[in-house]
């Protein structure tokens, strides 16, 4: 999910309440729902499971262990650097470092739950495993869940200033977008059952049910079936499964495509992300072209994540 969702749902939390338990609550709360993604700044770490994104700080052991200690402990150490320095706070409570604590695991623990939501999935077992987990139930950037929790910390903290009863309509807002993830959740198994159900005998190696924008009912579906990928859309208001798409090949074994990733290292790298992984190869006189994208995100290497690299063809007259 985009760092807009993720503070909110932070922010959620506190204002459901939670921010009253220990001074620094909310703000423990709103790093926490973010911190796994300081990941994207160790991009040129020598060690893979830390530069990928989503992959170590997003797993059971870096997000769920390393993560939350140290940020708790970097905010009890700034408090303690406040109170040395006689700061006077604003909301008068006082600092619970087992609140502290166990505020850091919840928001933290937010953070790989929303990201296995969508298509872009994440390596909860890393450094383990480099498998991808994903739920396809969630857009990257849902603006429903932006309106319904934005909106609720908005009413709730007008009405803390005007010194009323301020944490049910956040908790209503936390309550309904429960119930929007399960439904997403729901709708996305349909879309499965009925691309496998289409398939019939033919084995299905991997597939995504991708929500587009807005339209949250819909799944654009994507899978592979050896080597090459079909598509289709699932809506259950404009009749269900539609029609399948025939099968465009993956071109991940043309030796062309091989070449260029034995001899570019990003392309290594965007494979090490890639799980539908689709070339193109466009031949230039004693030149290729070869473009890799995923296929989750568009056509072979129109993908708009796809890579690109020139390798020499050995034609005659080259």
């Amino acid at each position: 999910m985009d760092n807009i969702t993720h503070s909110l749902t932070g922010w959620a939390l506190g204002q459901a309440g939670l921010k009253m338990r220990t001074r620094k609550g909310l703000a423990v709360l709103i790093l926490g729902a973010n911190m796994p993604d300081i990941d994207i700044f160790f991009g040129r770490i020598g060690w893979a499971p830390l530069a990928m994104h989503r992959g170590f700080t997003h797993g059971l052991v870096g997000g769920l262990i390393v993560m939350p200690p140290l940020l708790a402990a970097l905010l009890l150490l700034l408090d303690r650097w406040q109170v040395g320095r006689g700061t006077t706070f604003k909301s008068g409570l006082a600092m619970r470092p087992g609140w502290l604590l166990a505020l850091a695991y919840l928001a933290t623990l937010t953070h790989p739950l929303m990201d296995l939501l969508t298509t872009y999935s994440i390596q909860l077992l890393s450094p383990f495993s480099n498998a991808w987990f994903h739920a396809d139930a969630l857009f990257i950037i849902d603006v429903w869940i932006w309106l319904l929790l934005g909106g609720s910390i908005a009413w709730s903290r007008i009405r803390e200033e005007q010194g009323r009863p301020w944490q049910r309509p956040v908790q209503a807002a936390i309550g309904l977008v429960f119930a929007y993830i399960g439904l997403n959740l729901l709708i996305t198994q349909r879309a499965d059952a009925a691309a496998r159900n289409w398939a019939g005998e033919r084995r299905i190696d991997a597939i995504f049910a991708s929500p587009p924008p807005v339209a949250f009912w819909r799944r654009d579906l994507v899978w592979r079936e050896g080597d090459c990928y079909r598509r289709s859309l699932f809506d259950p208001l404009d009749g269900g499964f539609h029609a399948v798409s025939s099968c465009a090949a993956t071109n991940m074994n043309e030796p062309l495509v091989r070449e260029a990733i034995r001899r570019d290292p990003q392309l290594r790298s965007f494979l090490k992300w890639s799980i539908l992984p689709q070339a193109d190869v466009r031949r230039e006189h004693c030149l290729a072209r070869v473009a890799i994208g995923d296929a989750r995100y568009g056509q072979g290497g129109r993908s708009r994540l796809a890579r690109e690299s020139v390798v020499p063809v050995s034609d005659p007259g080259c």
